[in-house]
């Protein structure tokens, strides 16, 4: 059986892999106390059987288990998954520690550990898992025009292009999620309270700025029936 602590779907999923099921069950409990979703294995084969049905966050991994070592099933691991592992062992050598690392560990505890520092040490592992936030778009380029979304500042080449606020609103808005359908409701401005009809007006207008032909525009195009968007052409 697979033992899964009743945490928050979206906590971290750990799996704890030591041969002691004393060492397991203390840490199962400690670290679902410390909020994380917690499975244990007791033996390499054990956690590899496991790590087929469910996907895991972080492995603590203890390297003095029977069979398979725990060094080993790092370096099999290592071939074919980029899980995080922390490793636990009662050596604290400085050679049994680069071992590990070079086994494809990314971090190494030697017992006795405080619980605590555990913790912390899975967190900051975690941490620098997670992939960078996405950043925000500065500007859009659409043909001959760069738009900066921030400042609201729409350019032709040298040249600054006039736009009423309603307009820079708007294409704010289309700029932030170019190439994407931005319904008419999400351009209307006001809470909402500016008419369909009003926006593609508005739209319309905005056209006659950037478009060589309003009536058939290449850069702010209609999804019929939704709104609209910008597309990014050259």
């Amino acid at each position: 059986m697979i033992a899964v602590a009743p945490m928050a779907d979206n906590a971290p999923h750990l799996l704890v892999v030591d041969d002691d099921r004393r060492i397991r069950d203390l840490l199962s409990r400690f670290l679902a106390s410390e909020g994380y979703r917690v499975s244990t294995a007791e033996t390499a084969a054990d956690a590899r059987a496991k790590l087929k049905s469910l996907s895991f966050d972080l492995l603590v991994l203890d390297v003095m288990m029977p069979g398979e070592t725990g060094f080993d099933f790092a370096q099999s691991l290592r071939t074919e998954s980029t899980v995080p592992i922390l490793m636990l062992t009662a050596r604290d050598a400085a050679e049994s520690r680069i071992k590990g690392l070079e086994m494809g560990a990314d971090d190494y505890l030697s017992k006795p550990f405080e619980p605590r520092e555990l913790s912390l040490r899975i967190a900051n592992i975690l941490k620098r898992a997670q992939p960078p936030a996405p950043q925000p778009l500065e500007s859009v380029r659409f043909g001959p025009f760069v738009f900066h979304i921030a400042r609201g500042e729409l350019r032709k080449g040298e040249d600054s292009v006039r736009l009423t606020d309603r307009e820079r609103d708007m294409l704010r808005v289309l700029a932030a999620t170019a190439g994407e359908t931005v319904p008419r409701g999400a351009l209307a401005g006001n809470g909402g309270s500016v008419s369909e009809r009003a926006v593609d007006v508005q739209v319309n207008r905005l056209r006659r700025k950037i478009e060589r032909n309003p009536a058939d525009p290449l850069f702010v195009q209609t999804v019929r029936g939704i709104g609209y968007r910008l597309v990014i052409a050259t």
